[in-house]
């Protein structure tokens, strides 16, 4: 065992149990019950509180927020829900917006602060903007890659075949830094689900990067389009690195039809992501999870062009998620908690995640009993440490 660095005292797990934790090197080292490991040079009292991995922020847009800029009031679409009319509406607002460094940073340590220390962010590329978004938020990501891991999608917000150049500019976004491609809609949008996913897929097997798709169709259609995508990975190889990001059109299906088509995605490999709007049927995280499906979350938008809420926290989007399907007893909100934890962590294909030796030492404190009570009370006042070193503590980052 390496000598240990920091020893933190105190430590209640997930299973109750009151355990100090030996921490070398940014990796946790020792796990053993309150007082039986050496002292150590630095140690951290966690007294008690609840200790969990950090948050796993699985699908946010860094580069599209206003959280900390003017107000903007919300647009409504003039019939009903529409993508195309939200992208518009989205390039009247980012046009009168503060610079987007500015607002990624405030978004960014909003996140950190509530305990996500890894995350997923969709940035806009595409013929309206080219990689200048992108540019923008890689910046960000090495300015603040002490406090948190960041993965960046190459995310085509006004298609891909109605956006002229887009299919090479996501190429150019990965070798860019880009760790991933993204697509928007096929059959609503481009309205060709074939020449869509063959761009798509296709930058992802020239760099050998994985996917993660935007799907807003409802019903059969976006069934259909979840079908394709699960063929597509599967022809490829590429089980473990696909995800699609909303899925609605899961949420639309009798019980029977969800279960075969789950049984398909985890056949295949592919993630599905939820952050449980408000007003749109969502995928039945129950029901896709017994199937075996990876289903994780994301706060998504905050306070942006499609909807004005917002907190950047994932332990209440655990309870949003939840709330949402009427989970109530102790292992379905356990379940919850996976969804924006272990499951994330799953789905972005961490290394060293979670409280074990050998996992990274990045975690949260919580006031609660257990994590039911952490899922249902949303506790505030926390400790996030990054590597073992605290970063944010009280709501505000620690640098």
């Amino acid at each position: 065992m390496a000598e240990i660095e920091t020893l933190f005292t105190r430590a209640k797990l997930a299973d109750g149990s009151l355990n100090d934790i030996g921490v070398a090197g940014g990796r946790i080292v020792a796990i053993a019950p309150t007082g039986a490991l050496a002292d150590a040079a630095l140690q951290v009292d966690i007294a008690g509180a609840l200790l969990v991995p950090a948050f796993v922020e699985g699908h946010i847009h860094l580069d599209t927020s206003f959280y900390g800029d003017k107000w903007i009031p919300h647009k409504p679409c003039t019939n009903g829900f529409d993508v195309h009319e939200r992208v518009a509406f989205q390039a009247e607002n980012m046009a009168s917006a503060a610079p987007m460094g500015e607002r990624a940073r405030k978004q960014l340590e909003l996140c950190v602060s509530n305990g996500s220390l890894q995350m997923r962010s969709h940035v806009m590329v595409d013929g309206s903007v080219g990689l200048k978004s992108l540019e923008t938020i890689l910046g960000i990501r090495e300015e603040y890659c002490d406090v948190i891991d960041i993965q960046l999608v190459a995310f085509p917000q006004s298609g891909i075949l109605k956006s002229p150049g887009t299919a090479d500019l996501l190429d150019e976004a990965v070798a860019l830094g880009a760790d991933l491609v993204g697509g928007l809609d096929p059959a609503s949008f481009d309205r060709d689900i074939d020449g869509h996913l063959d761009v798509v897929f296709g930058v992802a097997e020239k760099r050998g990067v994985g996917v993660d798709i935007h799907l807003h169709d409802f019903g059969s259609l976006g069934a259909f389009t979840v079908e394709e995508i699960c063929a597509r990975t599967v022809a490829l190889g590429l089980q473990g690195k696909v995800a699609i990001s909303h899925a609605y059109g899961l949420g639309d299906l009798d019980a029977d039809t969800a279960r075969r088509i789950g049984a398909k995605i985890a056949a295949a490999g592919v993630s599905i992501m939820t952050n449980a709007p408000g007003d749109h049927v969502f995928p039945p995280v129950a029901l896709l999870r017994a199937e075996g499906v990876t289903v994780f979350a994301g706060n998504d938008n905050i306070r942006d062009s499609w909807w004005p809420y917002g907190d950047g926290d994932m332990l209440a989007r655990a309870m949003m998620i939840g709330y949402r399907s009427g989970f109530y007893t102790d292992e379905e909100l356990t379940a919850a908690f996976d969804v924006v934890t272990s499951a994330g962590a799953k789905a972005l294909g961490l290394e060293g995640y979670g409280i074990a030796i050998g996992a990274r030492a990045d975690f949260v404190t919580l006031a609660a009993e257990h994590v039911p009570e952490a899922v249902v009370a949303v506790p505030k006042g926390r400790r996030v440490f990054k590597a073992g070193r605290v970063v944010a503590e009280n709501g505000a980052l620690v640098r």
